[in-house]
């Protein structure tokens, strides 16, 4: 594929599924799902209202910082539980099975702990951050050839040298892919924690603009903002994973 392909095709099928949208409701005749330009002023009426920008650094707010923490805790516990068995025999079976809990499961439990407000939904993404990071993280460190292993201690390497140098940039690569996923479900986990949490975010605008008024111009607005948004930082990682100095480790596979 050219280069230019690379953008043209995309812009291309979106135009299409904008004018199939507001041929369909034209077609329809629906007076309650609203078309491309009835989002497209609701969109400018928040913005003009001041409260556009306020929405989307909200639910950024809590993403950053329920991410950043489970990624601070994830890669080390991570590292320990693939770099020693023991460990790992002791702690994965834990991991194993909080893992598959949905983090929208800790909802109830999140809000008795931390009241209605941005400490219940920043737990709710840690949690959802936390898991996809630790497991990819210990399967890197886990994985990690013998060979790389034996070469470092060749060369006289300690063990936190062997960690330092070796085994971290040789696991590199599969953390990144843990910390993809993981942004992922922050994300997704915010819009729902934002829906019941909090006062405040793209989640709270969906839940607030179809409770007040119905109205679904601004439901779909922030729907189309959440993907938007979702896009641009699952790019943001997939560069993230193609620099040369991440991309070592791939060389044995």
């Amino acid at each position: 594929m050219k280069r230019w392909e690379h953008f043209v095709w995309p812009l291309a099928a979106v135009a299409a599924s904008l004018a199939a949208w507001q041929l369909g409701v034209w077609w329809t005749g629906a007076h309650i799902f609203p078309s491309p330009t009835d989002v497209q002023h609701g969109l400018a009426h928040l913005a003009h209202k001041g409260v556009l920008l306020r929405y989307i650094g909200g639910s950024l707010g809590r993403v950053g910082m329920g991410y950043v923490l489970g990624v601070t805790c994830g890669i080390p516990l991570g590292v320990v539980l693939g770099w020693y068995p023991a460990a790992n025999t002791t702690v994965n079976p834990a991991v194993q099975m909080l893992r598959p809990i949905s983090p929208l499961a800790w909802i109830p439990l999140a809000i008795v702990w931390f009241g209605i407000g941005n400490f219940a939904a920043i737990f709710l993404i840690f949690v959802g951050s936390f898991f996809p990071v630790v497991v990819s993280t210990a399967n890197g460190v886990r994985n990690i050839p013998d060979v790389f292993l034996r070469a470092g201690s060749n060369f006289g390497l300690s063990q936190v040298g062997l960690l330092k140098r070796v085994v971290f940039p040789a696991a590199l690569p599969q953390i990144i892919v843990g910390l993809r996923i993981s942004l992922g479900v922050a994300w997704l986990v915010v819009v729902a924690a934002e829906m019941i949490a909090v006062d405040s975010g793209l989640g709270y605008l969906i839940i607030d603009s179809r409770n007040a008024g119905k109205r679904y111009d601004l439901v779909v607005a922030g729907m189309l903002l959440i993907g938007l948004i979702g896009l641009a930082l699952d790019t943001g990682m997939r560069r993230l994973e193609r620099l040369k100095s991440v991309r070592w480790g791939f060389r044995h596979e």
